[in-house]
């Protein structure tokens, strides 16, 4: 009997060395379900005072980028948030996604028994309790909560409604204070964070963090849920400049458990749309569509307009046909942050139900809301790839996504239009539209060129993770009305994690457009953002010569007898002989410009372009030049080309004569 007890007694300890630190359950992700009403969705369980002073995190986005702002929505102290995170003043302006640390006098235990602090909202358009819990107050709260605390159902809110907004807040058990915890800080976890860099910025020990929230080291938590963090002193000064930067999300690789039966990887890791993750939150989110996404009556009542703010019209997420759409746990989040769901019969109408007089190019239709020209593709399979990274993007040569509508097995992705086609359909057309028998001219070629490399340079260099482009080719660069070029088709694309030496990527599966794939893709696999620089490169040649990225010339037929070929050319491999010099260099850059410019062009610029181009599709990677250098040589050329007039040229061309 006794040896038998002494057998259990590790795990008796044990148990009770873990209860005497902990103190919540992690919400895990009940938070997504609006149906679900386990307790954890309500908040923390009242286990200890009644009130107490906490902390809370907030990540600064429009409209709330200031102490005042903030402290409003939170229902806290404008100049306790200001001196706390050592801001300059109660109005100054916090650059979007900084991360703020907000104190809570009076985290107080509801009716319910639930830790709660109180703040005010009063409804604005098509707000609804999911997205204001997800998205206005970054899961600080949730619509279960929302729901319990309000007198308003799940489809009850209207314009103006002032609604009670329950804050998740806690305060320490006796047991915890016993050993030192004084405080509990809500920290709003995101993508790469882990229990040690937690633990890290706010100098505690990782062990206490599982404990506080009763999870255990190999746990799977989640994107955008909160974590309770124990303090032993109390916060007088947080210091955003000196935040260690979070750890890159790790590879998806499945993990063998060791000899014992754990992971073998000590971090706990945020997962993002992968492995368990996907299949949990696809699950939650499809087998509670009806509940959890919605518009308010008004609103279906009303035809949809282009989405003019962040958050607009963001009221549903998926139709109930909609359950054999794959998308990634990352991919669902984006859409709910960003994008316009448009219902089936609103795409049928705006294109006359897909009428061929309104099909641009195989599975895209145009559309037409408010007066408004949009582009809608018809896509199979998993999009979320493209939707998370044009979510991020807002710059005027990259395509513009509006939002999406999901039907049977198909997404429908809205958006922007682009009236005059593809860069491609300029150059290279055989089609008999007489659209296209206008001929580029010599500004108009400058300024796409710069356009491109605009937009590239945004990619590589002006948002984070930088991406990579991957499929860059003149049938994925469109026009505008104004013949300005907004680069599409990301479906390929791939984020690059900064190091030093920006980090290289390999893969064994090479996709791309033949012509615009460097060398070094082609044979090994390797992907660099040089890669993107190698594809410019190539678009600068076509847009100066109207060839195609692989050229074919007709080789022999001098003879009667003899058989003409055909030659297939890259143009990367024909500029070398274009800018090799020799006292014949303006004939054979003749030779090379597109004859329907018949000699309009400055001959200075269009070598200097030939000449970026060349070192653009240089062999060795090493040896081409970054986006960003391009982009400044390109903005050189077009101011000068802007004040450049066709009749200098032919002056020029007389004289020589």
């Amino acid at each position: 009997m006794h040896l038998h007890l002494l057998r259990w007694l590790p795990a008796i300890l044990l148990t009770f060395i873990h209860s005497y630190h902990a103190q919540q359950t992690y919400v895990n992700n009940t938070q997504l379900d609006c149906s679900d009403t386990s307790t954890t969705a309500y908040g923390y369980t009242c286990n200890g005072p009644t009130t107490c002073l906490s902390y809370l995190t907030f990540r600064s986005q429009p409209p709330y980028t200031a102490p005042t702002t903030i402290a409003t929505l939170l229902n806290s102290d404008p100049t306790t948030i200001t001196s706390l995170n050592n801001f300059s003043s109660i109005s100054a302006t916090i650059p979007t996604d900084t991360f703020v640390v907000v104190p809570i006098s009076n985290c107080s235990c509801s009716d319910g028994g639930w830790y709660q602090h109180n703040a005010s909202y009063v409804v604005q358009g098509d707000d609804n309790y999911f997205t204001l819990a997800n998205n206005t107050y970054q899961g600080l709260t949730t619509c279960q909560a929302m729901m319990k605390n309000n007198p308003y159902d799940l489809r009850g809110l209207e314009d103006g409604d002032k609604l009670t907004v329950p804050i998740r807040c806690a305060c320490p058990t006796a047991k915890q204070t016993a050993v030192g915890i004084r405080y509990l800080l809500t920290f709003l976890i995101t993508w790469g964070n882990t229990v040690e860099y937690m633990a890290e910025l706010f100098k505690v020990d990782v062990q206490s963090i599982l404990d506080a929230n009763t999870i255990l080291e190999n746990d799977i938590i989640f994107p955008f849920t909160p974590i309770l963090i124990p303090l032993t002193t109390e916060l007088l000064i947080f210091n955003n400049s000196a935040m260690p930067a979070p750890p890159p999300a790790p590879p998806v690789i499945p993990v063998a458990p060791s000899e014992d039966g754990t992971s073998g990887s000590s971090n706990k890791w945020v997962f993002v749309g992968v492995g368990i993750g996907v299949g949990l939150l696809v699950i939650v989110l499809l087998s509670r569509v009806l509940v959890l996404c919605f518009r308010k009556r008004k609103i279906q009542q009303q035809q949809h307009g282009l989405p003019t703010t962040k958050h607009s019209s963001i009221t549903a997420l998926f139709q109930t046909e909609s359950s054999s759409w794959l998308v990634s746990s990352e991919g669902v989040r984006i859409a709910i942050g960003s994008l316009t769901v448009y219902k089936y019969e609103e795409l049928q109408k705006a294109t006359s139900d897909f009428s061929e007089e309104n099909k641009v190019k195989g599975h895209v239709y145009r559309g037409i809301f408010n007066g408004d020209y949009v582009a809608v593709k018809i896509m199979n399979g998993d999009v979320s790839g493209e939707i998370n990274i044009l979510k991020q993007i807002n710059h005027s040569n990259i395509i513009r996504l509006y939002g999406l509508c999901l039907h049977e097995e198909n997404t429908y992705l809205v958006y922007e239009f682009a009236e005059n086609c593809s860069l491609s359909d300029w150059l290279h057309s055989t089609t008999k539209d007489t659209k296209y028998d206008s001929v580029l001219d010599w500004k108009q070629r400058v300024q796409i060129a710069h356009d491109i490399a605009d937009g590239l340079n945004y990619l590589h260099n002006f948002i984070t993770p930088p991406y990579i482009h991957k499929n860059l080719n003149s049938s994925n660069v469109l026009l505008d009305m104004h013949m300005r070029a907004k680069i599409t088709k990301f479906g390929l694309a791939r984020s690059m994690e900064e190091t030093d030496n920006r980090k290289l990527q390999l893969t064994r599966h090479v996709v791309g457009t033949y012509g615009y794939m460097p060398p070094e893709y082609i044979e090994n696999g390797l992907i660099t953002h040089k890669m993107d620089v190698f594809a410019l490169g190539v678009l600068i040649l076509e847009l100066l010569s109207g060839k195609e990225a692989a050229a074919r010339s007709v080789e022999g037929g001098d003879d009667a007898n003899d058989v003409a070929e055909l030659e297939e050319r890259l143009l990367s491999e024909m500029v070398k002989e274009v800018v090799r010099g020799g006292d014949d260099v303006r004939e054979k850059l003749a030779a090379f410009m597109d004859d329907r410019l018949i000699g309009e062009y400055p001959v200075e610029m269009a070598y200097s372009m030939a000449h970026i181009a060349s070192k653009c599709v240089a062999a060795d990677l090493n040896d081409r030049p970054s986006v960003s250098e391009v982009f400044a040589i390109l903005s050189t050329i077009l101011s000068s080309s802007l004040d450049w007039d066709p009749s200098d040229e032919r002056e020029h061309a007389l004289k020589v004569c």
